[in-house]
């Protein structure tokens, strides 16, 4: 977690400011945040010290305020904080806490600026753990974590996953997407993918115990046969051990 040193002798402009973000490049941009998103809520959903969102102005020093200069990233989570709705993050007004994590979602537009004047704002301002950025056309795809002040590449897995320890989860590109995977490699689903997992396990658990019915019900045929054999035979087979 990083935290904005506030002087007390200084008066901070309003907290209760709204975002102030220009529209999305693509389609593709915002399919990618509300993935992101959705399967995070998913995950942490009975966690509450945390805030996650995405397009969202950070608002960080009056200067900025004033110029209006920086755009928010695409996507970030702050930790050690209150889950609530907020019209943007205000740093003087979240106790000086900047992001724990930012992705950065590339476009032809943005993409010089996330590689070089956001990453250095990243580094030195916000100081925030860690930084990735993700083409979702091209598939470029590249996490840092912050050593002494300075980004330093994450190193991929073997699956090619680059690890989050803000998130305690790898992060990692399926079916052209940027997805979460648990530590032992596993998809972290959408709510929708959840829901249709469950759908699934209780239909496979429904057909188990039908086809658990129906082989107590042939097995009980057999016997029925074989005694109506045993007695047309003259053997009473409830006298047979």
């Amino acid at each position: 977690m990083t935290t904005l040193d506030i002087a007390t002798d200084i008066v901070c402009p309003p907290t209760d400011l709204w975002s102030d973000e220009p529209p999305l490049e693509s389609d593709l941009h915002l399919q990618q945040i509300i993935l992101l998103l959705s399967c995070l809520d998913w995950l942490w959903q009975d966690r509450n010290d945390y805030y996650a969102s995405g397009n969202l102005t950070i608002y960080y020093n009056e200067r900025q305020l004033k110029q209006r200069d920086f755009c928010g990233p695409d996507f970030f989570v702050v930790l050690d904080t209150e889950k609530r709705p907020r019209k943007s993050w205000v740093v003087w007004g979240e106790g000086g806490k900047y992001p724990n994590l930012i992705i950065e979602i590339l476009s032809d537009s943005t993409a010089n600026v996330d590689r070089k004047a956001k990453k250095e704002l990243y580094q030195h301002t916000f100081r925030t753990p860690e930084y990735f950025w993700f083409d979702p056309n091209t598939l470029e795809w590249q996490g840092f974590t912050l050593i002494e002040g300075q980004y330093q590449p994450i190193t991929p897995n073997e699956n090619g996953y680059l690890w989050s320890k803000q998130l305690g989860l790898y992060l990692g590109i399926f079916a052209n997407k940027l997805r979460y995977f648990t530590e032992s490699g596993e998809l972290v689903p959408t709510p929708q993918e959840s829901a249709r997992q469950e759908r699934l396990a209780k239909e496979r658990e429904r057909l188990a115990k039908e086809q658990e019915r129906l082989a107590k019900e042939r097995e009980q045929q057999r016997a029925e046969k074989l005694a109506q054999k045993l007695r047309e035979l003259g053997i009473n087979p409830d006298e047979i051990a």
